[in-house]
């Protein structure tokens, strides 16, 4: 039985950045609004709806992972990790905003978290550690690194996976380094175990399957952009998501389905104990696909989310300045648009089209960018750009015929900017050129 759409969620006011879905009727997102929302539904026959809205950070929440009841927390706890390296933790009953524990040591953003049967917390952080915590208190770090971490997987109470933008994943006996897995050529963004094989992981749009030995078993490729996370069905099948708008559900080693998105990317998805899966995106919604019928959305429910995600006209034609009287598919959506002889780049926020800069080139000569010059050598773009508030912008060259994470990493280190910015340059380059490295310009 294909997957279909069964429930979507919607509350969060930016991007859902990550999830955790510990039992059928709790999930848990993350976001960059700065809030973890806690969905609820108190019976199968029910619907999810939020339950509890925590402002767990003055900036983006990137990371959420459950804590089992306690006799302190009758229903768990919800862990949040940060942009500032905080990482706080919430009791579920009784629910308040401030959090019970406040766990300090990462220097840079929270971007992994995970937990144990025994109740420990496992963090990776951009600042290239991940760190143990047992009884809300500091147990030990992992240093071994050479830059940031993406994520961590716990095997069992000692020991953990870790991958890093260093291309490598890393073996960890309690603090202990036992092995280290090579191969990747890119940042190695997100790892999930696999019963009674190994582990996946993922580096730009390519899945790799492990054994715990250090063999290389599977090879997945499919993705056409990025693939941000990973997560593993109740049968030990795949599913990924990512930057091309997409969820794909992986079968013996091939792609069985691919579920689009009406949304810029796809930045994490999780798997409730039913198989269901549950995604967060781009577009500030939470949804749930499931393969039983009998939790489907109406039909009607599951027709108009199928239109909204059906194959639209290429984002490069041209459009009259009339079509900026019509709303957007869906956020962050972009259109090009003729006013004069000027070729406009508009960006659909939600409620109205905004201007986000010129193409370059004429409307005679719109295939390709005129060149520019920067340092002697031309390009076919060159943007300023502004990475902080307050701080003068920055020149970005770029070349459609070169990877944007490539020329993404070259202008901040000639910037003396940290890496941690890469991410927020790939998506400037993505929008600014409207796609063009992948339509083949």
């Amino acid at each position: 039985m294909p997957y279909k759409l069964s429930a979507t969620l919607t509350g969060h006011t930016s991007d859902v950045r990550a999830l955790s879905a510990p039992t059928n009727d709790v999930i848990l997102s993350a976001s960059r609004d700065s809030t973890a929302v806690v969905w609820r539904r108190p019976s199968t026959a029910s619907k999810f709806a939020s339950d509890a809205v925590f402002h767990a950070s003055t900036r983006y929440v990137n990371s959420v992972a459950y804590l089992p009841p306690t006799s302190d927390a009758p229903k768990g706890y919800v862990v949040t990790g940060d942009q500032n390296g905080v990482i706080n933790v919430y009791s579920l009953e009784p629910t308040k905003d401030d959090p019970d524990y406040t766990l300090l040591g990462h220097t840079n953003n929270v971007c992994g978290l995970r937990t144990t049967p025994a109740g420990n917390i496992i963090s990776c952080s951009w600042d290239s550690t991940a760190r143990v915590w047992k009884n809300f208190n500091l147990a030990y770090e992992l240093n071994g690194h050479e830059n940031s971490m993406w994520d961590v997987v716990a095997i069992n109470e000692d020991e953990f996976l870790t991958c890093s933008a260093d291309k490598t994943i890393k073996l960890w006996q309690q603090h202990k380094i036992m092995r280290t897995f090579s191969g990747h050529d890119a940042v190695v963004r997100s790892l999930a175990l696999i019963p009674d094989i190994g582990f996946a992981s993922c580096a730009a749009n390519e899945i790799r399957v492990w054994s715990l030995g250090g063999d290389l078993l599977h090879t997945l490729t499919g993705h056409t952009s990025y693939i941000y996370q990973l997560a593993v069905l109740p049968s030990g099948d795949l599913v990924s998501s990512g930057e091309d708008r997409s969820v794909r559900v992986w079968k013996d080693g091939k792609c069985a389905q691919v579920l689009f998105h009406p949304a810029v990317s796809v930045w994490t998805v999780s798997i409730l104990p039913n198989g269901d899966i549950v995604s967060g995106s781009s577009d500030k919604t939470v949804r749930i696909f499931s393969a039983s019928e009998g939790r489907w959305a109406p039909a009607e429910e599951i027709e108009a989310y199928e239109d909204a995600v059906a194959p639209q006209p290429s984002p490069n034609a041209v459009q009259t300045m009339e079509a900026l009287n019509k709303p957007g598919r869906q956020d962050g959506q972009t259109m090009q648009v003729l006013n004069g002889n000027v070729i406009e780049v508009h960006y659909w926020d939600g409620s109205v089209w905004e201007k986000i800069g010129e193409r370059i080139g004429s409307a005679s000569d719109s295939k390709k960018p005129k060149p520019k010059t920067f340092e002697g050598k031309e390009y076919d773009y060159v943007w300023d750009v502004a990475i902080e508030d307050g701080e003068p912008a920055l020149k970005l060259p770029y070349n459609i015929s070169e990877d944007p994470a490539t020329a993404a990493r070259r202008f901040l280190e000639r910037s003396k900017l940290p890496l941690r910015h890469v991410d927020t340059v790939i998506e400037f380059i993505h929008q600014n050129t409207m796609a063009q490295t992948l339509s083949g310009y």
